[in-house]
């Protein structure tokens, strides 16, 4: 049975909500009295079902189906999560909650995605405050991980641990504040710096693009794998933090910022810093703005995620909550799969996986089909055990067609047929479909090898039996299309 969220105001933040929870499964019901609501959620989807789908390198859960609903009761009706992201005025906010539970189920988690108010501001006049609780995310929803997830004693524990396991579950990173307050933890940091950044541009010092820069190009990157304090005790060399906080922290005395006092918010100041935003980015629709914005984003936490720090240790965990729901989807006998070409990859294809013609890198065919044939040699017994056991396939020969375009997002599948594996030898036909559509075809000769010698020699008794069962049932197969064939020059 389909599990069933609603999303309360379908804005920036709620269309991101709905990505979200959409692409990970869930059916999303949207109330939203907007005209344009679901133009503007339409367009937020089309960005997410470009970019989400590319983080994960195993396949994720069929999309949900999304509804819009004419009436709150009707959204939120049966919704074991209701996320609300109407304007933030209090009293809109504890008027909506009020109409939310008179209809949505007792045991529903209501979440707020306010960037200011505390949970028991929102709780104060509501039928069942134990059931409201903060879930501040950050924009682009669908990509960024964090979400400040802020309770009150009126909250039950067992509550609060269900709304953590679900936003695990959407391969966010759940962060619980252990005491509330106005603006929660990382937009009091933002507030912090947009502060500075006013006088900074006001008393002339730098342009809004000059500070982008500073933040881009180099603590911003810092940042995004370690965050403030593990940054500074590197910082600190091998004596680490305590030797950076002496050496620096008489520098707090100094007058280095004006963090303490505002600018007076003018119509001069106004139109100094929004002139020299469109002078800086003035060139760009905010939908271009938008995909740049995602492209980096995907590259960077892509990056992180191979070597697990910051936001890539949350994609590797729920790769891996992924991967244990798949194996768990696909298992059944082993045998009936057998006599018709094998599953053995199925992903969508990253942002940072296409080139300069828009569609997927020749050497990310190559990447995706070797990692088919890695997934072949485990069916067979060539698995990581048996690597370190001092035995292995190295490739010898590839030919690899490509038969029409894969773009980013694509979902993509490999399905293999062994052509002949006997002995050293083994002799694979891969084929990668978009749906039905035949993309590209990878053909590849392998030999046995002992790691100790570097060269071939029969594998194990079990390898061999493994590969005669695969003969056997695949023998009915007709000979590929392009098997064996090699390039042909035009004329």
């Amino acid at each position: 049975m389909a599990r069933v969220v609603a999303i309360v105001g379908g804005g920036v933040i709620g269309g991101g909500w709905a990505a979200r929870f959409l692409l990970h499964g869930f059916d999303v019901r949207v109330f939203d009295p907007d005209p344009e609501a679901g133009r503007r959620l339409g367009e937020v989807l089309d960005n997410a079902r470009r970019s989400l789908p590319g983080l994960a390198d195993v396949p994720m859960p069929p999309e949900g189906r999304l509804s819009f609903h004419g009436s709150l009761a009707e959204a939120v009706a049966d919704a074991e999560w209701v996320q609300e992201s109407v304007p933030e005025r209090l009293e809109l906010k504890r008027e909506t909650y009020r109409a939310i539970q008179a209809t949505c189920p007792p045991e529903a988690v209501i979440g707020s995605s306010t960037s200011g108010f505390r949970p028991s501001q929102l709780q104060q006049g509501a039928a069942r405050p134990g059931q409201i609780v903060v879930t501040h995310p950050f924009n682009p929803v669908y990509l960024l991980p964090l979400v400040e997830l802020v309770t009150t004693p009126a909250n039950d524990a067992a509550l609060v641990a269900r709304a953590k396991q679900i936003l695990q579950g959407l391969g966010m990173f759940p962060l619980h504040l252990r005491r509330e307050i106005d603006a929660h933890l990382a937009d009091r940091f933002l507030e912090a710096v947009w502060r500075e950044a006013l006088w900074l541009v006001r008393d002339g010092i730098a342009t809004t693009e000059e500070i982008d820069e500073a933040i881009r190009m180099g603590f911003g990157i810092r940042w995004a794998q370690m965050g403030l304090f593990e940054t500074y005790r590197v910082a600190g060399g091998e004596a680490g933090m305590r030797h950076f906080m002496a050496q620096f922290g008489p520098c707090l005395k100094s007058p280095w910022t004006r963090l303490t006092d505002v600018p007076e918010f003018t119509d001069e100041l106004v139109d100094m810093i929004a002139g020299q935003s469109d002078a800086q980015s003035g060139g760009y629709s905010i939908r271009e703005l938008e995909r740049i914005r995602d492209d980096n984003l995907v590259g960077m936490m892509r990056a992180l995620k191979r070597t697990g720090w910051g936001a890539g240790a949350v994609l590797r965990a729920q790769d891996a909550r992924l991967r244990a729901g798949t194996a768990l989807a696909q298992r059944s006998d082993a045998a009936a799969a057998l006599p018709q070409p094998i599953l053995t990859l199925a992903r969508a294809v990253p942002l940072d996986w296409t080139d300069y013609n828009g569609h997927m890198n020749e050497a990310r065919y190559l990447d995706s089909f070797c990692a088919a044939t890695d997934r072949f040699m485990e069916l067979i017994g060539a698995d990581a055990e048996y690597i370190a056991g001092g035995h292995s396939y190295f490739t010898a020969e590839t030919h690899i067609r490509h038969l029409n375009e894969a773009r980013a997002g694509d979902r993509v599948e490999v399905r293999t047929q062994m052509l002949f594996g006997r002995g050293k030898k083994l002799h694979l036909f891969h084929r990668m479909m978009r749906g039905g559509d035949l993309i590209a075809t990878g053909e590849h000769f392998l030999l046995h090898v002992d790691l100790k010698t570097r060269r071939p020699c029969a594998p194990s008794p079990e390898v061999e039996a493994n590969m005669a069962r695969i003969a056997s049932a695949q023998a009915g197969l007709p000979w590929p299309d392009g098997a064996g064939s090699s390039i042909r020059a035009p004329g």
